[in-house]
C-alpha cells in the first residue's frame, strides 16, 4: 500500500477493503467510541429522504450506512468497490439492492438519483474530484449531495491530541480488534492527508455543485458538506 499522501492504487485499496470487511462495522464502533453512530444519525438528517425518493449510498460498505435510508420509504441503492465489504452486506441485509461500481465510473445513468451521500469513503477514492464529478452527473437537477468525512478538529491543542491518537493509538487498538489491523495505518495516514472543510468545500465547487456549505461534527474530527446539484 503506498503511503495515503501519494498516489492510491485502485486494486490495494479493494483488497485493503475486503481484508477489513468481516470486523468492519465492529472496529469503527471501538475506534470511533460510539460516535458513529452518531455521525450516522446526522447523515440521514442531512439527506432528509422522503418516501419513494432514489437515494445512492456510495462506499456503503456492508449497508450499515443505507439501512436507515430504506426504514424511512426511499429507495436507496448501496454502492461500493470492495466486494468483500458487498458480500458482508448481502448476508446481513439481503432486501437491500448491493451494487458493485468504482467511485470514478459509477454504473447509473445520468440524473438517476434524488439524492448521493458518501461517508467515509471520499478520500478513499483514486481522484476524490472525478467521484464528485459523477456523483453530480448521476445526481438529478435540484437534488443533494451530502459527504461526511474526517476533517480537522477547529481547536489547535484537541487538533494535536487526535493526530497523536490516530498515528499511535489507532493501530494498536486496531491490532485487537480489526480483521486486518495494518489497514487501519493507511487510513490513519489518509485521515491527516485529508483537506480541510474549506478545502473539501473547494473541492465540491470545483465539481459542479451548487452552495457548498458543511458543518463540524464531534469538534471538527468529521465535517458534513452539503451542496445542491
Amino acid at each position: 500500500m503506498a503511503r495515503a499522501d501519494l498516489d492510491k492504487q485502485p486494486a490495494d485499496v479493494r483488497r485493503m477493503f475486503d481484508a477489513v470487511a468481516k470486523r468492519y462495522d465492529l472496529t469503527n464502533d471501538v475506534l470511533s467510541l460510539g460516535q458513529d453512530r452518531r455521525w450516522r444519525h446526522d447523515v440521514i438528517e442531512a439527506v432528509d429522504p422522503r418516501p419513494g425518493e432514489r437515494v445512492l449510498d456510495l462506499a456503503a460498505g456492508t449497508g450499515t450506512s443505507s439501512q436507515p435510508f430504506a426504514d424511512r420509504g426511499a429507495t436507496v441503492v448501496p454502492c461500493d468497490f470492495s466486494l468483500g465489504m458487498l458480500r458482508v452486506g448481502k448476508q446481513a441485509k439481503p432486501a437491500l439492492p448491493f451494487t458493485a461500481g468504482d467511485g470514478t465510473r459509477l454504473p447509473f445513468a445520468d440524473a438517476t438519483f434524488d439524492a448521493v451521500t458518501i461517508s467515509f469513503g471520499l478520500r478513499n477514492i483514486v481522484d476524490p474530484l472525478a467521484g464528485l464529478r459523477e456523483m453530480r452527473r448521476v445526481t438529478r437537477p435540484g437534488g443533494r449531495l451530502v459527504v461526511c468525512e474526517f476533517s480537522h478538529p477547529t481547536w489547535a491543542p484537541f487538533r494535536t491530541v487526535y493526530v497523536e491518537y490516530l498515528m499511535r493509538a489507532l493501530p494498536p487498538v486496531a491490532r485487537a480488534v480489526s480483521s486486518s489491523p495494518d489497514a487501519y495505518v493507511y487510513l490513519a495516514e489518509s485521515i491527516r492527508a485529508w483537506p480541510d472543510q474549506q478545502g473539501l468545500a473547494d473541492l465540491i465547487a470545483e465539481a459542479g455543485w451548487q452552495r457548498p456549505e458543511w458543518r463540524n461534527l464531534s469538534g471538527g474530527i468529521v465535517a458534513l458538506h452539503r451542496a445542491a446539484a
